[in-house]
């Protein structure tokens, strides 16, 4: 049986990429069955709302999805961030951004980081109220147990999986003594269930500091929804920064993997979107499917023109999205 994909280009640069990214999987020696859904503003303008309630069941019904980037307006009546509703609707509780060094000038060496972000609560909860004639505004941080516990379980489970052996728990317990202190508790609880894997305490601050000071001490970083957005995207920024850098969300019962840019409006029609993020996203649902060797097969392409400059302009390169991804299309043919 093939697998069922379900693509969500979006906005921007994000159809540009998506097909990018199909043309490379149909390379592989893969069934695929690809089906489109729609997300984000465009999707607003046409339907009224940047979440259909089709394409949630398009993912739900899906093997896996591969998303590209949407445009989020601010103040815009009736209109809301399509990708945390996403991630709430389907429960995709976990944020995995691998950090990996890649042969790119651009990159630091001995980088292979994996963070572990919880990805449906803290203060992307939702929950908001404006108060005292609009001079008071006030969001609410979010932290339960259970969301506590599977993500600290998911981070051990990935470092034991992938033969780490360190997880360092992030979080400001310190000051955030309810919120922040129930995630440590938890971590401390969970963390003799895992003899191998050493634990290791980081206040956020600090683990911002240590990671621009020593991003190869890090193996496993697991910490709450915001923390996690900020840290990750700082960490891209050793390994080629955020036209390299990919992420999946992983629930029990759905997943959906995309790069990290935004819709780039200002790329359109170019030819300089880089598609790279996107490739490395395509090779994460690759892994989640099973399929690890026509994932490891797409990495070493990409990798392969990255060391060899084929690539697009924002990494010094002279390629066309196009350009690029035929050859790593050739690479994939060829290696067969």
């Amino acid at each position: 049986m093939p697998y069922k994909i379900t693509l969500l280009p979006g906005d921007g640069i994000g159809p540009e990429v998506i097909a990018a990214a199909q043309e490379v999987l149909r390379a592989l020696p893969l069934e695929l069955d690809f089906a489109y859904a729609e997300i984000g503003f465009g999707a607003y303008e046409r339907l009224g709302t940047p979440l259909p309630d089709s394409t949630l069941q398009a993912i739900r019904a899906a093997d896996a999805a591969l998303f590209g980037a949407v445009t989020t307006p601010p103040n815009l009546p009736g209109y809301f961030s399509p990708v945390v509703r996403m991630r709430q609707s389907l429960d995709l509780y976990a944020n995995l951004r691998p950090t990996r060094s890649i042969p790119h000038p651009s990159s630091r060496p001995g980088i292979d980081l994996i963070i572990v972000r919880e990805n449906t609560e803290g203060l992307y909860s939702g929950i908001e109220r404006v108060e005292e004639d609009g001079n008071r505004a006030i969001t609410e941080r979010v932290i339960t147990r259970r969301g506590s516990e599977r993500i600290l379980r998911k981070a051990f489970d990935l470092a034991r999986q992938t033969g780490r052996t360190k997880v360092h728990v992030v979080h400001k317990a310190n000051v955030l003594r309810q919120t922040c202190g129930l995630f440590r508790q938890v971590a401390l609880e969970i963390a003799p269930q895992y003899p191998e894997i050493e634990m290791l305490e980081m206040l956020v601050d600090t683990c911002a500091m240590e990671l621009v000071r020593a991003p190869e001490q890090f193996q496993v970083i697991v910490t709450t929804n915001l923390f996690g957005d900020i840290l990750s995207d700082e960490a891209c920024m050793f390994v080629g920064g955020l036209g390299v850098a990919a992420s999946a969300n992983i629930g029990a019962e759905a997943a959906v993997f995309e790069p990290v840019h935004g819709s780039a409006p200002p790329l359109v029609r170019t030819g300089k979107a880089n598609p790279t993020a996107t490739f490395f996203a395509a090779a994460m649902m690759l892994d989640y499917l099973g399929e690890t060797e026509s994932a490891a097969r797409l990495r070493t392409a990409v990798e392969t023109c990255i060391a060899q400059g084929l690539v697009t302009p924002d990494l010094g390169g002279a390629l066309t999205t196009s350009g690029m991804t035929e050859q790593i299309k050739c690479r994939l043919q060829n290696d067969e």
